[in-house]
């Protein structure tokens, strides 16, 4: 049998210059979930199977991510399978960690797997950045998760985003205004509205209403929150100071009566982060309330937010590729014969929070090198460069040659 040399489908490696912008994704979102409080987690790629389906769905094909899972058995005959997600592990570390104090604000940045159809920015393998907040029932922490990806999403040079916010609450409630009795049915059709169209979904919904309930749910989804508001909606209130509290962070949202998310915990506020011109979620999230606290029959409430780096750059490539990506390495080292003084000036260089390397042969190669790799300095350092105590370093941006004192040299790759 021919061996096939390849990536498994929905699986991929990333090489530099991709790697280093995933890199650079990945700093900039750990360091804004740093400065909002948040603190890191690392959870297991596998755990058994039964923890992965939710109590909520009585059939796990009605949740895409859970019907999508991995699964595989170990020697002991165990069924387990590969995380699909990081929510669902909450439960179980609160089942094994009681004394957590609340609020817990946890991050988390890893892979996740799901076996399902891929696409631009999907595949089956993915690293999921995820923050969330348990043991915090106000809308400040909605809006804190709001305000967090909206600053991470703007650092990463990607601004054509809108924010489109519901609560589910309401979402149920409007549903059952109009005397339809298939809620988790007509959230299903409902959530297809942006991929299939309303025609289609109307046509749809005619398995579980009347063509007078689905005419007056499309009216209802069309009106504003303060009708919902005047008219005593449940959810309606939270929403509303919900988009309040995001318009202290200087944030705007637009409601969207229609929005879903997933249909096996959200229990509030849900939010999405869309490029409309794409119709595409980058980012999303909402208030999880009756999933946390399972195993220890507590209610804990959970608020959450999370993306997908490869979403991002599936999508987003054009806004990431201005990124400024700090060199690997800065400089390179090259030794004409000076084995020892290049390894105590690499040291020097790495001591110092410079990346270097070191390199000997010809100086038309190693040139050329650089140039390859978008090395930013070159340093020689042969007899005469250690007679003169002075480092000849060639800036290759510009070609321009100078000899520095080492602390003049230290000063200058500082920058």
């Amino acid at each position: 049998m021919k061996l096939d040399i390849s990536t498994v489908k929905g699986f991929q490696d990333y090489l530099p210059p991709e790697s280093l912008i995933r890199d650079k994704i990945k700093k900039i979102a750990e360091k804004h979930y740093k400065l909002y409080g948040f603190l890191p987690v690392e959870t297991p790629i596998i755990e058994f199977d039964e923890l992965m389906k939710p109590d909520a769905l009585p059939n796990e094909e009605e949740d895409e991510a859970v019907r999508d899972r991995f699964k595989l058995q170990d020697r002991g005959g165990r069924n387990l399978g590969l995380r699909y997600e990081f929510t669902f592990q909450l439960a179980r570390i609160f089942k094994e960690n009681q004394n957590i104090k609340l609020p817990f604000k946890r991050f988390q940045i890893g892979n996740n797997f799901r076996d399902e159809p891929i696409r631009a920015g999907r595949t089956r393998q993915f690293t999921q950045c995820d923050a969330d907040i348990v043991g915090d029932s106000s809308v400040n922490a909605d809006a804190e998760c709001i305000s967090l990806s909206s600053d991470i999403l703007k650092e990463l040079q990607i601004k054509n985003f809108e924010i489109q916010v519901n609560n589910r609450k309401l979402l149920n409630a409007i549903i059952e205004s109009v005397e339809i009795q298939e809620i988790k049915q007509v959230l299903k059709e409902l959530d297809k509205i942006e991929k299939i169209g309303s025609d289609i979904v109307k046509s749809n919904l005619k398995k579980y209403a009347s063509s007078n309930q689905i005419v007056t749910l499309f009216k209802l989804v069309e009106k504003p929150l303060e009708f919902f508001k005047e008219n005593a909606f449940d959810g309606a209130e939270e929403l509303d100071l919900f988009i309040k509290k995001c318009s202290l962070y200087g944030i705007e949202t637009k409601f969207s009566p229609s929005l879903v998310r997933g249909f096996g915990y959200y229990t509030g506020n849900i939010f999405e982060f869309i490029l409309p011109d794409k119709k595409t979620t980058i980012v999303a999230g909402g208030r999880y309330d009756k999933s946390v606290g399972k195993f220890i029959n507590r209610e804990l409430p959970a608020v959450g937010i999370s993306f997908s780096i490869e979403a991002l750059m599936g999508l987003c490539m054009n806004e990431l590729s201005s990124l400024e990506i700090e060199p690997i390495p800065k400089v390179l080292i090259i030794s004409f014969n000076q084995d020892e003084e290049s390894i105590k000036l690499s040291k020097k260089l790495r001591n110092n929070n410079i990346a270097c390397s070191i390199t000997e042969g010809q100086p038309s190669k190693a040139l050329d090198f650089a140039n390859h790799q978008k090395i930013p300095f070159v340093l020689f350092l042969g007899e005469e460069e250690l007679e003169k105590q002075k480092f000849k370093i060639k800036e290759m941006s510009t070609g321009l040659e100078s000899f520095l004192a080492e602390k003049q040299l230290l000063a200058k790759l500082k920058k």
